[in-house]
C-alpha cells in the first residue's frame, strides 16, 4: 500500500447556512447535513442524494462556470460520487484508490494506493470501478476491489487498519462504497457471474473487527445455517446450488433508517444466471434479487420483499436504494423506493418490507404487469428461457432497465429522478454447459437464436433509447423525461434550488428544472459520464462536483490527459467560474483517428462459431454484446484494434495479460490459446460485417 501526503489542510468547518432554505432543514431526514458539507455518496442516511443547498438554482444557473479540475491517473471507468467534510473532498478512482483535496480550491492534499494486483481485473465482472468511500470518525473508508476493507487517517490518508472481508481464493471483488450505521462499517462484495456466496459484513469502526455477517443465499442443507430464516429459504431451492456459491452479492446500494433501526441491502442475481442449471425445477431462490432490512448493530434479519422471485435473467435488486416519507391523502408514510433493472417502481413499506403499490416505469417484455393480489409479476412464460429450452428476446437486458447509476428524491417535488436504459437480447440455455472454477458462469447463449430478430415484428437488437426520467412514487406515473442524444445512464442529483443535475454520454454535464425537465445549462465535461455529482458548500460558496471518464471518449472528443486516455478528471463547478478544460494534449497534439480496414475474415464457420461461444461469456460484459461496444460499453470497440492484424500480441494481452496495467486483465486461468484465436476470429468477422454495412 502507498500513500502521498500533499498537504494536511486545514479543517476548517463549511458554514453556509444561508445557502439552505428553512423548509428542507425543518423537515431534514436522519444524516441530512446542515453545514454545507456532502458525507456519504447518497448525501444521507436515507440516500435520497438531495442537496439542501439553494444559490445555485433555476435562475443562477447559467452563471456556473468550472472553479477547478483534476486529472485522474487511471482510464478505466469512474464511478464514484466525492464526499465533502469539514472542507475536504475524497473521491475514489478505478484501481480502489483515494485522492484528496481542498474542496474549495483543488489543492492536492494525499493520495492512497492500495496496490490493486492487476490480475485481480479478471475477476471483475464489469470493470475495475470503485463508487466510493465512507466517513466516520476521523476516518475515511474504503472497500477495495481485491476484498479488503481499510479505514485511512482523513487528515494524512495513512491506512489505521485493513481487513480482509473475502477468500482471496476466490473470484470475490468490491466495487461499492462502504456505509455508516450504529457504530459499524458495512460492506459487501460482487462476483455472481464467477462460483461465490453472496454476503453483506458489519466491522467495528474503531478496531476492524467483524461483528456479524448476514449470507443472503443458504449454503449447503447438511450444514448447520448461519442464520435461522436461510432454514425456510433453502426450501425455495432446488438442486445442489451450493456447489457454485449460489451467487445473491450485495455489490452496490444500501440505505439506513436510525429511527426504524433498519439498514436496507438490495440483493443479486444467482449462479448460473440460467435459473433450470442452479435451482432445477424452479423456486422462488431466496433471498436472490431482494430487499432485506436487517439490524445494522447486529445483523439480523427483520424482513424482506423479493422483486424478481426464481430470478434468470441478471435482474438485480442492487440497484440504488432510497428511504423518504410520501405523503398519501391517507397521511404521511415512511417508505422505501425501488427501481431496479427489471423495470418496475416498488414503493415498499419501510416497516414491514411489504409492497405499497407497484407499477412499470418502462417498456419491458418479461413480465406483462404486476398482480397485486399475490404481489409476483406476470411473467411472459417465453422468458423462462431455460424452462422451454427455446430462445428469447426480452427487454431488458443484463444492463436493466435502471442499473447501477443513482437515482435522487427531492423532497420539494415529491419526485424521484432516475436514468433509464430501454434495450433488449436473445437469452438462450447454454449447451453442455460446464461450471468454471474461473470465469463467468451463466449458463446462458446470448450468441443462439440471432435469427429471431429477422422475424416479423421483431425490435432493432440491443440498445434502443435512454433518458433521465422524472417519476411520481405516490401517483406511480411519469412526469416528464428528458431523452439522452448518446445512448447511455449516468447518476443524479437533486437540489434545493429546483434543479437536476447529470452528465451524459455525448459528454457533456448538465443542469434541468425539476419540475418541468427543461435543460437549463451544460458545459462540457471532456469525456463520458457514468458518475453521480455532490453539492457542497465551502465559505458560503455552492460548488457541484462530479468525476467523469468512461471506457472510450465521445465522438469527436480527443485525447487531452496525459494520464489517462478517456480524460478521467474531477470537475468542480461553482457561479462565475472562469476555468477551462484543455482542448488538445499538452504537446499539442490529439489523439489521430485511425482508419477502419480490418483484415479479411478467413476463419472457418466452426471456429467463429466457437469463439462467438467464447466472446460472450469472458469479453460481451465490458466491450459489448456480439462484439458491438455500444455507448454503454465500458471498454473498446475490438472491431477497430490494430490487434486484430497481430494474432501474437493478442493472444499475450488476452491469455497472459500483457496489458493488465491499463485494465485489460489477462484470462490464461479461463482462455487457452485456441480460445484467444477463435475470439479474434470472430471478432475480424464482425469487424468486415461492419465495414460492408458501411459503419
Amino acid at each position: 500500500m502507498t500513500y502521498s501526503l500533499r498537504q494536511t489542510g486545514s479543517f476548517a468547518g463549511a458554514a453556509a447556512g444561508a445557502l439552505l432554505t428553512a423548509s428542507v432543514i425543518g423537515a431534514a431526514p436522519p444524516g441530512q447535513l446542515v453545514d454545507g458539507g456532502w458525507h456519504s455518496v447518497g448525501q444521507n442516511d436515507w440516500e435520497q442524494r438531495y442537496s439542501p443547498l439553494t444559490q445555485i438554482d433555476v435562475a443562477s444557473v447559467d452563471q456556473l462556470g468550472l472553479a477547478w479540475f483534476a486529472d485522474m491517473d487511471t482510464e478505466a471507468t469512474q464511478e464514484a460520487t466525492p464526499i465533502v467534510v469539514d472542507g475536504i473532498l475524497y473521491v475514489t478512482t478505478a484501481w480502489s484508490m483515494v485522492k484528496a483535496f481542498d474542496a474549495a480550491t483543488g489543492e492536492p492534499l494525499w493520495a492512497y494506493d492500495p496496490e490493486i494486483d492487476r490480475k485481480k481485473g479478471a475477476d471483475a465482472c464489469c470493470d475495475v470501478v470503485n463508487r466510493g468511500v465512507a466517513y466516520a470518525d476521523g476516518k475515511v473508508f474504503l472497500g477495495a476491489l481485491d476484498g479488503r476493507l481499510i479505514a485511512l487517517e482523513a487528515r494524512t490518508g495513512r491506512e489505521v487498519w485493513s481487513e480482509q472481508t473475502t477468500d482471496p481464493a476466490l473470484p470475490y471483488t468490491i466495487t461499492g462504497a462502504p456505509r455508516i450505521a450504529r457504530g459499524k462499517v458495512i460492506i459487501g462484495n460482487g462476483g455472481a457471474e464467477y462460483r461465490v456466496r453472496g454476503y453483506v459484513s458489519g466491522y467495528d469502526i474503531e478496531t476492524g473487527k467483524m461483528a456479524w455477517r448476514w449470507f443472503v443465499v443458504p449454503g449447503d442443507p447438511r450444514l448447520p445455517f448461519e442464520q435461522p430464516e436461510l432454514e425456510a429459504a433453502a426450501k425455495t431451492w432446488n438442486g445442489e446450488w451450493w456447489t457454485l456459491g449460489g451467487g445473491g452479492t450485495v455489490w452496490d446500494s444500501m440505505a439506513y433508517d436510525p429511527a426504524l433501526n433498519s439498514l436496507y441491502v438490495g440483493t443479486g442475481n444467482g449462479t448460473p444466471w440460467n435459473q433450470e442449471l442452479r435451482s432445477p425445477g424452479g423456486g422462488d431462490n431466496l433471498f436472490l434479487a431482494s430487499i432485506v432490512a436487517l439490524d445494522p448493530a447486529t445483523g439480523k434479519y427483520k424482513c424482506h420483499f423479493q422483486e424478481t422471485p426464481g430470478e434468470t435473467w441478471d435482474y438485480t435488486s442492487t440497484q440504488p436504494i432510497i428511504v423518504a416519507t410520501l405523503r398519501y391523502e391517507t397521511g404521511p408514510r415512511k417508505v422505501i423506493l425501488h427501481a431496479p433493472k427489471n423495470g418496475f417502481f416498488y414503493v415498499l413499506d419501510a416497516e414491514t418490507c411489504r409492497p405499497v403499490s407497484v407499477e412499470k416505469f418502462a417498456y419491458s417484455t418479461w413480465a406483462t404487469g404486476w398482480d397485486k393480489t399475490t404481489n409476483r409479476p406476470i411473467e411472459n412464460p417465453a422468458a423462462r428461457f431455460g424452462t422451454t429450452g427455446k430462445a428469447v428476446i426480452l427487454t431488458p437486458f443484463a444492463q436493466g432497465l435502471h442499473n447501477w447509476h443513482p437515482m435522487a428524491f427531492s423532497p420539494e417535488t415529491g419526485l424521484v429522478y432516475l436514468p433509464v436504459t430501454v434495450s433488449n437480447a436473445v437469452y438462450a440455455p447454454a449447451k453442455n454447459f460446464t461450471p468454471k472454477l474461473n470465469g463467468w458462469n451463466t449458463g446462458t447463449d446470448f450468441a443462439a437464436g440471432r435469427d429471431l430478430y429477422k422475424e416479423p415484428g421483431a425490435p432493432k437488437p440491443g440498445e434502443i433509447e435512454s433518458y433521465l426520467l422524472a417519476w411520481d412514487p405516490v401517483a406511480q406515473k411519469e412526469v416528464w423525461r428528458a431523452p439522452n442524444s448518446v445512448y447511455g445512464a449516468t447518476g443524479v442529483v437533486a437540489t434545493a434550488g429546483g434543479l437536476i443535475f447529470s452528465g451524459n454520454h455525448a459528454g457533456e454535464f448538465a443542469a434541468y428544472d425539476a419540475k418541468t425537465g427543461k435543460r437549463l445549462w451544460a458545459a462540457p465535461a471532456g469525456a463520458r459520464v457514468v458518475a453521480a455529482p455532490a453539492a457542497y458548500a465551502i465559505r458560503g460558496k455552492q460548488y457541484v462536483a462530479v468525476l467523469v471518464g468512461a471506457r472510450g471518449l465521445p465522438e469527436g472528443q480527443p485525447r487531452t490527459s496525459t494520464i489517462s486516455g478517456n480524460n478521467s478528471r474531477l470537475l468542480v463547478f461553482a457561479l462565475g467560474g472562469k476555468v477551462q478544460l484543455p482542448t488538445e494534449l499538452a504537446s499539442g497534439t490529439t489523439a489521430a483517428a485511425k482508419a477502419f480496414d480490418p483484415p479479411l475474415s478467413t476463419a472457418t464457420p466452426e471456429t467463429i462459431t466457437a469463439g462467438a461461444q467464447a466472446y460472450a461469456p469472458n469479453c460481451a460484459a465490458c466491450h459489448g454484446a456480439n462484439g458491438v461496444a455500444g455507448q454503454g460499453a465500458i471498454a473498446p470497440d475490438l472491431r477497430y484494434s490494430a490487434l486484430l492484424r497481430d494474432g501474437a500480441q493478442w493472444g499475450r494481452i488476452v491469455i497472459h495479460g500483457e496489458r493488465a496495467a491499463r485494465g485489460m486483465p489477462g484470462f490464461g486461468k479461463t482462455l487457452g490459446a485456441k480460445d484467444s484465436d477463435a475470439i479474434l476470429a470472430y471478432v475480424i468477422k464482425r469487424a468486415n460485417d461492419a465495414k460492408a454495412e458501411g459503419k
